[in-house]
């Protein structure tokens, strides 16, 4: 297919629909008008990505489908009034529910790179097996540590610090149905966080190591442990599917569960990234700075804990119902 031909062909349809999309109150004709042409314009993708994918107008297609679809179907309203719900009960009870799988991660990723940390204090040529030079070794210890948090502005740094997260801890969920990408998501951050700590305390300078690592580590740590154990009950829960469901159920179920804790997980991030951006460089006392992290860290567990075992508890009528929804009789109205 000759794609400069093709595109100069319905180039006009494509200008067209984007015109109607744009418009807020389309007449009756015009939305009509509209709708045939989304459905032209959506098969012209399809068209392009099987016979001649081009990026660029890949996605100008994609963009301009999915405009269109937003105009025809209309904006939903955001529902406000769910939003206390969501923080109060939805949110501390996915991420409660999954409090098992989240503590083994940490538990499992602590004594990793534990292990790594206190083997490279006892053999200091450890990270030359990982690449590392003196000049290296010694750069880290004594400059590119502590320089990492102070050398960029404040808001851009947050910012980088949350996307880098976000990343792992998109990862993480995402790849929880498979299992295994999980444990070596969190096996490459324990060696990293264990060669690191080892050549910082190896060099004597653990004060350093820890006091710029609390503040922010501990609530940013947790937020990944989250995803991934999120991520591996949703995968454990088509091994081993929840009583009286299909597999396929059980992994749906546990995947919307796995949602509302992924869209949560991205505030606990951005405070993560702003202790890390604005608390850990700043000229605060070490020990201000560390408390702050673990009055920080200390809320969120409170949040979950307390939150999400009432959220449970309310929540056990509901598992006490048959799958129509309707209340088990008790052993003693049975017999009445």
């Amino acid at each position: 297919m000759d794609l400069d031909a093709y595109v100069a062909e319905h180039r006009g349809e494509w200008r067209r629909l984007e015109v109607l999309s744009r418009r807020r109150k389309p007449t009756a004709a015009e939305a009509d008008e509209m709708v045939l042409l989304y459905q032209r314009v959506a098969t012209h993708l399809s068209v392009v990505r099987s016979r001649t994918p081009d990026p660029a107008l890949v996605a100008e297609l994609s963009r301009l489908v999915l405009s269109a679809r937003a105009a025809i179907t209309g904006a939903q309203p955001v529902d406000w009034q769910r939003v206390p719900r969501f923080l109060a009960h939805d949110l501390p009870l996915a991420i409660y529910q999954a409090r098992r799988w989240w503590i083994s991660a940490a538990v499992c990723f602590l004594l990793v790179a534990s292990a790594v940390a206190a083997w490279v204090i006892q053999d200091p040529t450890l990270p030359r097996a990982f690449g590392m030079s003196e000049a290296d070794i010694d750069s880290l210890v004594h400059h590119d540590f502590e320089d990492y948090y102070s050398e960029h502005f404040a808001p851009n740094f947050g910012l980088l610090v949350w996307t880098n997260n976000a990343w792992i801890a998109a990862q993480s969920l995402a790849a929880g149905v498979l299992l295994l990408p999980v444990a070596l998501i969190l096996w490459e951050n324990a060696l990293s966080i264990g060669l690191t700590g080892g050549l910082m305390i190896g060099h004597g300078r653990a004060d350093v190591f820890f006091g710029l690592i609390a503040p922010h580590g501990l609530l940013e740590l947790t937020a990944i442990f989250v995803a991934a154990g999120i991520g591996l009950r949703v995968g454990w829960s088509w091994v081993v599917p929840e009583p009286l469901l299909t597999r396929g159920q059980s992994l749906a179920a546990a995947a919307r569960q796995g949602i509302v804790g992924a869209v949560g997980l991205v505030g606990v991030l951005a405070v993560a990234g702003l202790l890390e951006a604005f608390v850990t460089p700043s000229f605060l006392p070490l020990l201000v700075r560390d408390a702050i992290g673990v009055l920080v860290w200390t809320a969120f567990l409170a949040y979950v804990f307390v939150l999400g075992r009432r959220a449970e508890r309310a929540r056990e009528p509901e598992l006490a119902a048959d799958g129509s929804g309707r209340p088990v009789p008790s052993r003693s109205a049975a017999r009445g």
